[in-house]
């Protein structure tokens, strides 16, 4: 049996999946607590899928075990799977049915009816934002509209865990902020959220804690600066411009907060211990050793500096 931490919604420990020789999912360990969003980030092929899809117990795991709101999770496990509302990829809906149809279809599939079933569709349809669209047939809704009824459906029955398989595939940027918003909500209802995604500013803007991962292992697990600060935690400063670059140079690499200096060509770049506060002394000292500068740029580390750190590839490779 897993164990648990008192308020843990989620325990995987040590999850394997085989398929043959190949090995999709590789001693796989985290947790996720109440009102708390984790994110696994990684390139398509990662193994994300995979691991959701064990979590769920649509699938037997080769080795390793997860526990959901304390029960442990299998294919046969259905007291488990009742805590559970899976959203996944592939659209879940009946395009000739309305948007409170297909609600009220899958509500009842969950035990609801009467007044507590038409009162949780008009809850879910407000916080996914559909409310003035429930009468529409949703073969006439636009792909971001299908997402977000996709992420009502698994919220009916008030799951203890929520998980999303990258709902954001395939819609436009404003459908996809839609969907973005209705999931910051969920937070709010106290439910754990696990959310996959190889969208490096979805996990940063949404999740908690992240796990970075990779060919099937992870890589790394933490809040967004845990794992920024892996990578030393340095920015960069480019500094364009001319005039006497090479003298600029030697006496910034003299400032205590720059750790290094390189030339590109268009001008200066310097990395350095926290840019921001850095930036003014660094612009004075180029000028008074001679340098033109005419355009500032500072480049913070990112999710996506931090998986290049840890796997030696860029996360949409």
């Amino acid at each position: 049996m897993v164990q648990t931490r008192i308020k843990d919604v989620l325990a995987v420990a040590g999850l394997v999946k085989r398929y043959g020789d190949l090995t999709a999912v590789d001693g796989v360990s985290f947790h996720i607590r109440g009102g708390e969003t984790f994110g696994l980030l990684g390139p398509n092929g990662a193994g994300k899928t995979t691991i959701i899809s064990m979590v769920a117990g649509l699938i037997p795991a080769s080795a390793g075990t997860v526990s959901v709101a304390g029960r442990d999770m299998t294919p046969t496990e259905t007291a488990a799977k009742r805590n559970i509302g899976l959203v996944p990829q592939d659209l879940a809906i009946y395009p000739d049915l309305t948007a409170r149809e297909n609600l009220k279809f899958f509500g009842r599939l969950q035990g609801l009816t009467g007044k507590e079933l038409t009162g949780r569709c008009n809850e879910v349809l407000d916080l996914i934002g559909l409310s003035d669209r429930a009468g529409d047939l949703t073969k006439k809704y636009s792909g971001g509209m299908k997402r977000r009824l996709n992420i009502g459906i698994g919220l009916l029955h008030r799951p203890t865990l929520l998980i999303l398989d990258e709902p954001t595939v395939g819609v436009d940027p404003q459908s996809r902020n839609a969907i973005l918003e209705s999931v910051e909500k969920l937070s709010v209802e106290g439910m754990a959220v696990l959310y996959t995604t190889h969208y490096m500013e979805e996990a940063e803007r949404l999740c908690d804690r992240i796990a970075i991962l990779d060919e099937g292992r992870i890589k790394a697990e933490g809040t967004r600066e845990q794992l920024i600060r892996l990578t030393g935690g340095v920015d960069r400063i480019k500094l364009h411009g001319g005039g006497n670059t090479a003298r600029a140079a030697d006496a910034l690499r003299g400032l205590p907060a720059v750790q290094q200096v390189d030339s590109d060509g268009a001008g200066l770049v310097l990395t350095v211990s926290d840019g921001p506060t850095a930036l003014a002394g660094i612009v004075t000292g180029a000028g008074d050793a001679g340098m033109s500068v005419t355009s500032v740029e500072i480049v913070r580390p990112d999710l996506e500096s931090v998986f290049l750190h840890l796997t030696g590839k860029a996360l949409r490779d």
